[in-house]
């Protein structure tokens, strides 16, 4: 298991860099796991995982590996 399962994606660089390594995120909203997946798109709004789009100030997105 990664050193980084779990930890927050808390800067953009985190989110770019899962992105380009194909890095599974998981995605929650509260406590509650709403999505997860690879990241396809990022903007300063939103992160396309899939075929979701998830906002990214009202989620909290994870490392999954």
């Amino acid at each position: 298991m990664s050193r980084r399962f779990m930890k927050p994606l808390t800067s953009p660089i985190h989110f770019h860099t899962a992105m380009l390594e194909g890095t599974p995120v998981a995605v929650f909203m509260g406590q509650e796991m709403i999505g997860s997946g690879k990241i396809v798109q990022i903007t300063s709004y939103v992160v396309k995982i899939g075929d979701e789009f998830y906002v990214r100030e009202a989620c909290t997105f994870k490392y999954a590996s």
